[in-house]
């Protein structure tokens, strides 16, 4: 059974703006209710200031995607559309005090329905419209752009990450060979597109059964990691010892020595052997911790 935070909770038992704005001129639907999830988002804009006056939504889903709909509208209201444009799904869920892993695909859909309000306020056509090609998942609609979003923004690296943040692959499994195509040619093009990326570019070293190994533990405790605002990324894997890197508010938390420790325990119990885990010195910053 998952771990919900407080905050989680009553915005489950207490949804703010759950409700239909009569005079909405921005409204972004996502999902599906065949899908299981879905959410539409309405707001009321100032047709020349761009300020959002009144958000309300309705949704239907799990209790997460509830909370996340409810806490999305408090985000923005107040805020003009360019700003409200820079809110992330790891704000939605860090202000609901972090979601479970497997379901931060609702504060995705909170994120991509306010792409779509956005978009049809200023009467923009959508990114995709699942032409052929685009459509990636069709048990849940989600296409190659929602999955590009999402991996970048959140720093995905698996096939699992895709799934608990987007919902793709989490039905009849058939999309999973064209998940992993299309995370591998984002993973392979983030380089060359983001020259500034946190943290430094891995190390080149074959991908043995070594490596892979030790990058799927990594993957697995990763998203308690970002849930946290933190990051962990592998650099090199040797006999006897793990190399990563730290970004966000893992770089100078005063708590590394245990997530690295936690890491280090786990490759352990997975490779039977002793494994010792560093940070990258370059990523450990020794300033003060927020």
């Amino acid at each position: 059974m998952w771990n919900y935070s407080e905050k989680v909770k009553d915005h489950f038992f207490h949804p703010r703006n759950a409700k239909v704005v009569e005079q909405a001129n921005a409204i972004g639907d996502v999902g599906s209710l065949s899908c299981g999830d879905a959410l539409r988002l309405m707001l009321r804009v100032d047709p020349e200031t761009e300020i959002i006056e009144e958000a309300g939504f309705q949704t239907f889903g799990c209790g997460s995607a509830i909370a996340s709909s409810s806490a999305l509208t408090e985000l923005i209201i107040g805020r003009t559309l360019t700003e409200a444009a820079q809110l992330t799904n790891k704000q939605i869920a860090d202000y609901l005090d972090g979601l479970p892993p497997e379901k931060m695909h609702c504060s995705v859909m909170g994120q991509e329905a306010l792409r779509a309000a956005i978009a049809q306020f200023r009467g923009e056509a959508p990114e995709a419209d699942h032409e052929e090609g685009a459509l990636i998942c069709k048990c849940f609609g989600v296409d190659e752009g929602h999955i590009r979003r999402a991996v970048i923004e959140n720093g995905l690296s698996t096939l699992e990450d895709v799934i608990n943040y987007t919902k793709a692959g989490g039905g009849c499994t058939s999309c999973h060979e064209k998940i992993e195509r299309t995370l591998g040619q984002i993973l392979s093009a983030q380089p060359a597109s983001s020259p500034a990326a946190a943290g430094p570019a891995p190390v080149a070293q074959p991908r043995d059964e070594n490596w892979l190994a030790v990058e799927e533990v990594i993957a697995g405790l990763r998203p308690h990691i970002q849930a946290d605002g933190g990051d962990m990324r592998l650099l090199s894997v040797s006999e006897k010892q793990v190399t990563v890197s730290l970004s966000g508010s893992c770089s100078g938390c005063m708590m590394t020595d245990m997530t690295l420790a936690w890491l280090q325990q786990k490759l352990i119990e997975r490779l039977g052997r002793f494994m010792h885990v560093v940070a990258d010195p370059a990523t450990v910053s020794t300033s003060e911790v927020e």
